[in-house]
C-alpha cells in the first residue's frame, strides 16, 4: 500500500507566497518522478512542475520563475515553493508520484488527495 499526503494550501493574497509538501509512504522500493499539477474550476489538470530522482525539473510556461520545486529523496518529499502567486493560480494542486512498489518489481503512477489553494484578495 502507497500513500502520498499533501499539506500546505490555504488563501493567500497576490503577491504572496506558499510552500506545499508532499509525502510518499508505504511499500516503497523507488520513487522516480514526483510532481505537482492542478485543477482550476472548469479545467484540465495541467502539470505545474515536476523533478526526477536525478534532480532534473520541469516546469510549466506560466510558473517559470515563481514556483521552484525540490525533493528529499531520503524522506520520500517533494516541495513546491509558489511565490509572486497570482489570482490565476487559484486551484486544487495534486502530489504525483512513479513509484515502484517493494517486491513485485512494478512501478505505478500514484496521486495524492489535493490540496486547495486560492490566491485573492
Amino acid at each position: 500500500q502507497v500513500q502520498l499526503v499533501e499539506s500546505g494550501g490555504g488563501l493567500v493574497q497576490p503577491g504572496g507566497s506558499l510552500r506545499l509538501s508532499c509525502a510518499a509512504s508505504g511499500n516503497i522500493f523507488s520513487i522516480y518522478v514526483m510532481g505537482w499539477y492542478r485543477q482550476a474550476p472548469g479545467k484540465q489538470r495541467e502539470l505545474v512542475a515536476d523533478i526526477t530522482s536525478g534532480g532534473s525539473t520541469n516546469y510549466a510556461d506560466s510558473v517559470k520563475g515563481r514556483f521552484t520545486i525540490s525533493r528529499d529523496n531520503a524522506k520520500n518529499m517533494v516541495y513546491l515553493q509558489m511565490n509572486s502567486l497570482k489570482p490565476e493560480d487559484t486551484a486544487v494542486y495534486y502530489c504525483n508520484a512513479e513509484i515502484r512498489v517493494a517486491g513485485t518489481g512494478n512501478q505505478y503512477d500514484y496521486w495524492g488527495q489535493g490540496t486547495q489553494v486560492t490566491v485573492s484578495s
